[in-house]
């Protein structure tokens, strides 16, 4: 089932179209559902915001045009009442339900506004994720979460200390836009951290699994991968995963942390 997504991790990061692939993701889950249903939600969705925004000749107008289709219209927005839920971060649910996390939602606003031909990205803000229309010079930052509102510098400040507890400087990262894969990492990150959360492990081992094939370059999630093989007992597969971690970094404190996990697990 794992070799339905292989290309993702292949493919150069601008060739990922994010809300396709976030449906491809949530399909591993589905197992029998055709994803068709669900890209021709998004393709209608795309058509209506189309169709009112034909006028528009402002990204200000633009992100008036996807708030009212996505969130009034059709009353798109985060599920505060089970936010944990493994449906929140599966795009065919939050499809369907019209309910999400804030990574799930912003997927789907970035994936129609692109399929315009708008500048549209996931921002890399800490603790709830918001998106941005338009570029540098005429930026507007939405919340998807929040019925698609639109935020000041200020009012994103106040969302990331409301997410994260904390009240500081907005760092100049959160302003900068993620990569696709790492969307699509995040995405699939928040079930890890659930399941490793209720013990669920062998369920925890599966998504790592996708995340390492999504992100084979990425050297924490084969890091992650190996110490929970070798939680489970699968040594072979941790010494795999510390392979494949070894020829991703060059960092010598997490090269010597690999030799030692290779010598504290037992040859079968």
């Amino acid at each position: 089932m794992i070799e339905r997504i292989a290309d993702l991790g292949l493919i150069e990061d601008e060739d990922i179209e994010l809300d396709r692939a976030a449906l491809r993701l949530a399909a591993l889950d589905h197992p029998g559902v055709d994803i068709e249903a669900s890209e021709a939600v998004i393709a209608a969705l795309a058509d209506d915001v189309a169709a009112v925004s034909a006028q528009a000749d402002t990204t200000a107008k633009r992100a008036a045009a996807l708030r009212a289709i996505l969130a009034d219209k059709h009353d798109f927005r985060g599920d505060s009442e089970t936010y944990d839920a493994d449906i929140n971060a599966d795009l065919i649910s939050v499809i369907a339900r019209r309910r999400g996390l804030p990574v799930a939602l912003a997927i789907l606003y970035v994936g129609i506004a692109r399929r315009l031909g708008w500048t549209a990205d996931v921002l890399n803000t800490p603790g709830h994720i918001v998106i941005a229309l338009g570029d540098e010079d005429d930026r507007v930052v939405l919340d998807p979460f929040n019925g698609g509102r639109q935020l000041t510098p200020e009012g994103l400040q106040a969302v990331i200390k409301r997410a994260t507890g904390s009240w500081q400087s907005l760092d100049p990262a959160a302003w900068t836009p993620m990569e696709n894969r790492a969307v699509l990492v995040r995405l699939v990150n928040n079930l890890a951290i659930r399941a490793m959360g209720a013990g669920a492990l062998e369920r925890a081992a599966i998504l790592y699994q996708r995340l390492t094939t999504i992100g084979p370059t990425m050297p924490d999630l084969w890091w992650e991968r190996a110490k929970l093989e070798r939680r489970l007992g699968r040594n072979a597969n941790a010494r795999a995963s510390l392979s494949a971690l070894m020829e991703t970094t060059i960092d010598p404190v997490m090269r010597r942390e690999i030799r030692r996990m290779f010598d504290d697990i037992p040859h079968e």
